[in-house]
Parts: structure tokens; C-alpha cells; sequence
């Protein structure tokens, strides 16, 4: 007998009869033996309209009371999932985040999770009961309903997971695993049986939105093994057909762990490329600029500075799409202060990543990288790396037609 914690997105939940389905599918992993905990997410769109119902009262919502009203709907969530369990005749009880203790941080709609107390949920398990909880919320110190913000149910599960110890947190979604990358721009993209969690963070980190990156960090500091599997499946299929299936993210130690040398690739179309022209070469140059930048709580990714020449250099950095326009603001505010002759941008660019742990023993990745781009005529405006994973900046246009011949180069439609 396993505890195993599942996870299950919007989607799943997203009408009665889906809830019904998920209901079987936990049934299945109860009549086996094991002990179920299962943390849902709010039914398909449900956040998204209750958080428009609060823009209709204010439109900048108080985020306490935000928070108050988005919980809601997950709570929904789990009064329904367990009713569709006792009408299978299975032993179940729902609890609201704060009932279980989870307890957050004060930071209102992005919360971070700070301790569970397990007590509760272990008696339930030991009297023989699935529990279901709450994802995406806590209680913070003054007992205020806080929110960990999108994506805060993956979180909540693989938190609930690490706090008892799980054997594996399954989260389902609405795809059948980790890809090596967008189907959607390459046919020939291979599900992956195995990720390490380094991997699986850098590709969160990098736009792939099969899990949400704080969910992974927490997987990986915890040592949670986390599987992805599909929810759209029967959910009457065998056991062990189900609990082999999707992806599972692992770690790298691990003596069956695939080495390739590349495991995927990431992609992010929203990029935009700000330089700094003409500024004076001299100690805190950098902090001077993106200072400002980080203060209007403006995210920055790729940073580049040029050499010197005469005393005055170039920097170039990136940030979302998003946040082009407000961050160009910030620097036109600042540009006679830090003594730049100019501020120019680029909204039109794409970030592309090759990711895998195997770059720590293989050499030739980077070059095999640009080789390729540069045979189909794409130029490489910023270039960053770490120990397993080189990302390019490239002209937005190019984007597909790059993560398609890399993806050839690596071999990856290949086992």
C-alpha cells in the first residue's frame, strides 16, 4: 500500500460529469489498496469570473478581499469531487486549505506556503477516508485566507505530498506528459518517459507550461517524485498501464535515468530586448540601470554588457513583452542621470532554449546550437547559458522554423 497524493487541473474539473470521472479514477486507486489524497483545482474558468466579478466592484480589488472571493472557488471544487465519492460509496471528507493548516505568508494573491500539519489529514488516511483538500490557498498568521497565486494548486499538492511523506504526487492534467517540446510546432515532438527535476525547472522556467515553476522547486528541495499524466484518459484503465504512464520527473542520480545529451527545448515568444547605448564605463553602470527597472518591480532576464571603448559601453537586457513599454518609461526617466546617448528596443524578438543534464559530460552542444541556426540564416542577438541550458535571443519571425531544426539536430523525435 502507497499514499499517493493526486492533482487535478481545471480541465479535469470542469463539469459535473468530469468530476464524476475523476471520482472513478480515485475510486480505482482506493480499491487497491492505497491511500488517496487528492487536491483539485476551481472548475475551469470559475477564477477567471470570480475575479471579474470583484473588477466589477473595483477595479483595482483590494488583494486580501481578492483573495477572500477566488478561494471560493476551489472549495467548490471539493464539496462536489467528495459527494461524487460517497455516491460511489467511498469513504470521503473535503477540507478548505486553513482547515488542514496550511499555513502562508502574508503576500495576498502570490502567497508562499510556509508549514502543513499533517495531524488531520493522517487520521482521516488511517481511518480508512480519501481526503480531499483545497489547492491554491492557506491561512497566513491572522488567520486571512491568502491565495499562492496562478498555478498555486500544483504547488499545493506537491506541498501536501512533501509534508506526508507521499510515495508519488500524480498531477493530471489536460496533456499526457512532458514533451521534448511544443507539438503544436513540432510534430515530431516525443513524449518523455523521464525528466530530471534540474530539467523539468529550467523548462517551467523557460515557457513550458506543463507545470507551474514553484510546484517543480518544490518537488525538487523536497524530493517528491511528481509524475504528469493525462486526466482525459479512461479512468477505468488498468492500474498499472495508469501508474506508468505520462512523464515522471525524477532525479538525475537515479541509475535508470535517460542521459541524452539534450532533453528538451523551451520557448518563449513574449521577449522584448532594451539597450542602454552609450554609457559610461565605470563601477555600478549596472546597478544603476536596472535599479530603476527593479524598483517599478520589473522582471529581467538575459543581461549583456559590451566592451568597453573609450571609456563607454552598451547594455542589453531582456524582459517580457508585457513590461516593454513600462520599462522603456523607466529608463527614459533615468537616461540623463546614468549618462546614456541613447535608449533603444526591440519588441519582436523570441528567447529559445536547449535544456539537458547531459551538457555536463558532452561537449559540442553550443556549437551544434549555432551551427544550426546559422545554416538557416538566423542570427543569434543575445546568447546566455548555464551548466544545462544555452538559450538565443532570435527575431520573433525566425522562432518556429529554430526550435524545428534544433529539435532535428538533437535527434530528439528519436528514443
Amino acid at each position: 500500500m502507497a499514499l499517493i497524493v493526486h492533482k487535478y487541473g481545471g480541465t479535469s474539473m470542469g463539469s459535473t460529469e468530469r468530476i464524476k470521472n475523476v471520482a472513478k479514477r480515485v475510486a480505482k486507486w482506493y480499491d487497491a489498496g492505497h491511500q488517496v489524497v487528492v487536491v483539485p483545482s476551481a472548475m475551469s474558468g470559475e477564477t477567471n469570473r470570480l475575479i471579474g466579478l470583484a473588477k466589477e466592484i473595483m477595479a483595482q480589488p483590494d488583494p486580501r478581499e481578492l483573495d477572500m472571493i477566488a478561494s471560493t472557488g476551489e472549495q467548490v471544487s471539493v464539496g462536489l469531487l467528495a459527494m461524487a465519492l460517497l455516491a460511489l460509496g467511498k469513504p470521503a471528507v473535503s477540507y478548505a486549505g486553513w482547515q488542514v493548516g496550511i499555513k502562508t505568508d502574508s503576500s495576498f494573491t502570490k502567497a508562499r506556503i510556509q508549514s502543513i500539519d499533517d495531524t488531520r489529514i493522517r487520521g482521516d488516511l488511517d481511518e480508512g477516508k480519501i481526503v480531499i483538500v483545497t489547492g491554491f490557498q492557506g491561512v497566513d498568521d491572522e488567520d486571512n485566507i491568502a491565495t499562492l497565486g496562478r498555478g498555486g494548486s500544483d504547488t499545493s499538492a506537491v506541498a501536501i505530498a512533501a509534508a506526508l511523506k507521499a510515495d508519488e504526487c500524480l498531477i493530471y492534467t489536460d496533456v499526457d506528459g512532458v514533451y521534448t517540446t511544443d507539438p503544436r510546432v513540432v510534430e515530431d515532438a516525443r513524449r518523455m518517459s523521464k525528466i530530471t527535476f534540474e530539467e523539468m525547472l529550467e523548462m517551467a522556467s523557460l515557457g513550458s507550461k506543463v507545470l507551474q515553476i514553484r510546484s517543480v522547486e518544490f518537488a525538487g528541495n523536497y524530493r517528491v517524485p511528481t509524475r504528469v499524466l493525462s486526466s482525459l484518459t479512461d479512468p477505468l484503465m488498468p492500474l498499472e498501464e495508469e501508474a506508468n504512464s505520462g512523464t515522471l520527473i525524477s532525479f538525475e542520480e537515479d541509475t535508470n535515468m535517460e542521459q541524452a545529451v539534450i532533453s528538451g527545448i523551451a520557448f518563449t515568444r513574449d521577449e522584448a530586448k532594451i539597450t542602454v547605448l552609450g554609457v559610461p564605463d565605470r563601477p555600478g553602470v549596472a546597478y544603476h540601470i536596472l535599479g530603476p527597472v527593479a524598483e517599478a518591480n520589473i522582471e529581467v532576464d538575459m543581461i549583456i554588457q559590451n566592451q568597453s571603448v573609450q571609456g563607454v559601453t552598451d547594455f542589453t537586457f531582456t524582459v517580457s513583452r508585457g513590461e516593454y513599454q513600462k520599462a522603456m518609461g523607466v529608463l527614459e526617466g533615468v537616461k540623463g542621470e546614468i549618462g546614456a546617448s541613447s535608449i533603444v528596443g526591440d519588441a519582436k524578438v523570441s528567447k529559445i532554449s536547449v535544456v539537458g543534464v547531459g551538457m555536463r559530460s558532452h561537449v559540442g552542444v553550443a556549437s551544434k546550437m549555432f551551427q544550426t541556426l546559422a545554416d538557416e540564416g538566423i542570427n543569434i542577438l543575445m546568447i546566455s547559458t548555464s551548466e544545462i541550458k544555452i538559450s538565443v535571443l532570435i527575431d520573433e519571425k525566425y522562432m518556429e522554423l529554430a526550435v524545428r531544426a534544433l529539435h532535428k539536430a538533437f535527434e530528439l523525435d528519436k528514443e
